[in-house]
């Protein structure tokens, strides 16, 4: 069994920090400023930290009991929700007008709309994870609410970074954008569908908060 959570382990982490590490040998970054380089890897480390929100939802890691990753769960939704802000801050200070286009949908990129749709999706899986109380939703619709904007972040996410081309090797952000989507997937299927009274064991809150 320990070697089978280490393995997983392993294998999560490569996922992750693999695709950081390959872009961080591009020839690309050779013509860009700091703010640039800044801001695009910041969202690389968006998408890898994408892998361990279902993971941690779902409650796959080896390890970790319900309550510590619910608790990791929210910190890398806030590690997820800082990445974004930094992404656009420096993207902003390198071309302010065109990352004010991309922010009033008028870019002629394709992959700017799916940016958009992406950073105002994880602005409203936040305000729903803070505003919980407040607002008083049922659980089961709280729930629904909650992983229906995460799978939409995913999915603009996924959609958002195969269509740039920049620093990230194609291969390992191939298979990094598979792995999220497949995880995302899985772990709503089995949170809401298989075990959907997991959320009572102090639950798993989603994909995203």
């Amino acid at each position: 069994m320990r070697m089978t959570a280490l393995l997983i382990w392993g294998a999560v982490l490569a996922l992750m920090v693999g695709p950081v590490i390959v872009a961080g040998f591009s020839p690309y970054l050779a013509w860009r400023d700091a703010a640039y380089i800044l801001g695009g890897f910041a969202g690389i480390a968006c998408l890898s930290l994408m892998l361990a929100q279902p993971l941690l939802a779902a409650g796959y890691l080896p390890g970790l009991s319900p309550a510590m990753a619910v608790r990791w769960h929210r910190r890398v939704g806030t590690l997820l929700g800082i990445g974004v802000a930094v992404h656009v801050g420096g993207l902003y200070l390198t071309s302010p007008m065109d990352t004010i286009d991309v922010l009033l949908l008028r870019a002629p990129t394709p992959f700017s709309v799916h940016g958009f749709l992406a950073m105002w999706g994880i602005l409203a899986t936040a305000l729903l994870v803070a505003l919980r109380r407040r607002l008083a939703l049922p659980p089961r619709l709280w729930r629904w609410l909650h992983n229906a904007l995460a799978l939409g972040v995913v999915i603009t996410t996924a959609i958002h970074a195969l269509r740039i081309q920049g620093a990230m090797g194609t291969v390992s952000k191939g298979v990094l954008v598979a792995a999220v989507i497949a995880a995302s997937i899985i772990a709503v299927l089995d949170l809401r569908l298989i075990r959907p009274t997991l959320v009572k064991r102090r639950a798993q809150p989603g994909l995203g908060g």
